[in-house]
């Protein structure tokens, strides 16, 4: 799709998709409506088309004559509004105010079918392929005149003296600077209370002044200290703006607290005083940020925006990659697709700085994994040294208790197979042969460098468990001896102490 699917001045492949990267959840607004009630859940207000002065100019021309009126004539539009910039804020579409509207359920407002509209058609169609202002040859070279305003998307096209001119807006559906892109759809619900609000400021600003914009928000509503005003995300937007996310939580006297909907506040900040006072922080623009029900998302598909064939809404709804979170969107004129431009610079900015944090972690974390690899393996060698130095501690220790018993039945069958084993692997055509020639080559090949050994150890699970075992009785062995010699020695003690008074009595008694 490129604007209007491979006819316009940006050809694009069939199916691109031109995808807004936040995916933040805003107010929503209808597309092809005007305003509804203020202070609602969702903002449905679009300004409408301040065309000035057409090509005669404003007045009524009688001949044909190219003087006064030439790029005169500007269209101002919203595009798809300032909501889009962080996510689903679909502003209107630069309606006309002049079409009456229903609204359904109060969420969507939808134009009623009037006949003012077949007489729009009819005069659109008049001023692009037969007016009859002039009445010669120059009314063919008007109506390309028309036809460039309509493709244009701006001016008036003049077609007859007594009917006002068509007024050309970027909605109109000969206009061909249109696409249909793609946009997360919100995923937050009404009860997490986010509002997004847009300052126009810069992030750094904004965080080194986030407590007094806390408190300056707090005092905003009204100053009620069971009202607390919490920041959940901010972000960098293009054009020096910042999109910052808040949630107020409200706590009741009996100690619990909840975070009031998001509806709620956004229409608080909807109100004619309140929004003043955001304006004079700098905020530009104040939304939702809520999911949509399946049936808005039904309204939204089935009803095309303002001003975009039926026919690519369609085929837009088909190519989307994800109907499940992407929705299309439209988007008028070049500073429409500019805008999302920038945004897409401005995510792509964000992805690179934070590809770059997680690249500057991966690093950490292999200097890390070098470092305990290393510690591993000290680790292992340590383990297989004290393992050798217990296994020696055993052998003298089992020598020393077995010294001067007889050789046992179990011992002296556990001999005989060790030196059957021996005798085995001494044997010139056995296991010794194939062992000398196996070193043979892993000397070679350690000379060589061409394959380094690793030697492994380890000590099995049941082995290990009767080393301890073995340990903990010469423990309590050792234990138990020392208590004996202490023993001993107070005893020893006693006797000196009772042969020293035997001297001393007898001593006195002989003098």
């Amino acid at each position: 799709m490129g604007l209007e699917f491979g006819s316009s001045p940006f050809p694009q492949e069939k199916g691109e998709v031109v995808a807004t990267p936040a995916c933040s959840p805003v107010g929503f607004g209808g597309f092809g409506t005007t305003s509804t009630t203020a202070g609602s859940a969702f903002s449905f207000s679009a300004p409408a088309n301040t065309g000035t002065t057409g090509l005669f100019g404003g007045t009524q021309n009688k001949g044909f004559g190219f003087g006064t009126g030439f790029g005169t004539t500007t269209g101002s539009s919203t595009g798809l509004g300032t909501g889009l910039g962080t996510g689903l804020g679909f502003g209107g579409f630069n309606t006309q105010q002049q079409q009456q509207q229903t609204t359904l359920g109060g969420l969507f407002s939808q134009p009623t079918q009037a006949p003012t509209q077949s007489n729009q058609l009819i005069n659109t169609a008049s001023a692009l392929s037969a007016p009859t202002l002039l009445g010669d040859e120059r009314d063919a070279i008007l109506a390309k005149w028309n036809q460039l305003q309509a493709f244009w998307g701006t001016g008036k096209g003049y077609f007859n003296n007594n009917i006002p001119p068509v007024e050309f807006t970027q909605e109109n559906p000969f206009c061909r600077f249109k696409a249909v892109g793609y946009s997360c759809m919100p995923n937050n619900k009404d009860e997490d209370g986010l509002v997004v609000l847009v300052f126009n400021k810069k992030e750094t600003d904004i965080r080194s002044q986030q407590q007094q914009l806390v408190e300056s928000l707090h005092k905003v509503l009204g100053g009620n200290q069971t009202l607390t005003v919490n920041v959940e995300g901010i972000k960098t937007l293009p054009d020096d703006q910042t999109e910052v996310v808040i949630y107020v939580v409200e706590r009741s006297p009996n100690g619990t607290s909840r975070r009031v909907p998001a509806t709620t506040l956004y229409a608080h900040f909807e109100q004619t005083n309140i929004k003043t006072q955001l304006q004079q922080l700098g905020v530009t623009l104040s939304m939702t940020r809520t999911e949509l029900s399946p049936a808005q998302i039904k309204q939204l598909l089935q009803n095309p925006p303002a001003g975009v064939d039926p026919i690519i809404w369609e085929q837009a709804k088909v190519d989307n990659p994800d109907s499940e979170k992407l929705i299309p969107v439209p988007m008028v004129g070049f500073k429409e697709l500019l805008r999302r431009l920038k945004v897409q610079d401005q995510m792509t900015k964000q992805h690179q700085t934070r590809l770059d944090i997680i690249s500057e972690d991966i690093s950490e974390l292999q200097k890390n994994q070098t470092t305990t690899m290393a510690k591993i393996a000290q680790y292992k060698r340590k383990l297989m040294d004290l393992s050798h130095r217990t296994l020696q501690v055993l052998i003298k220790q089992e020598i020393q208790r077995k010294s001067g018993y007889a050789i046992q039945a179990d011992e002296e069958q556990l001999r005989v197979q060790l030196d059957t084993i021996q005798c085995e692997l001494n044997a010139p055509t056995q296991f010794k042969g194939r062992l000398n020639e196996l070193m043979s080559q892993i000397r070679m090949q350690n000379h060589f460098g061409a394959v380094k050994s690793e030697e492994r150890y380890y000590i099995d699970a049941d082995l290990l468990r009767e080393i301890k075992q073995h340990l903990k009785q010469q423990q309590e062995g050792l234990s138990h001896l020392i208590s004996i010699i202490k023993d001993d020695l107070e005893d020893i003690k006693l006797v000196e102490h009772g042969l020293n008074e035997t001297i001393h009595i007898r001593g006195g008694v002989f003098s």
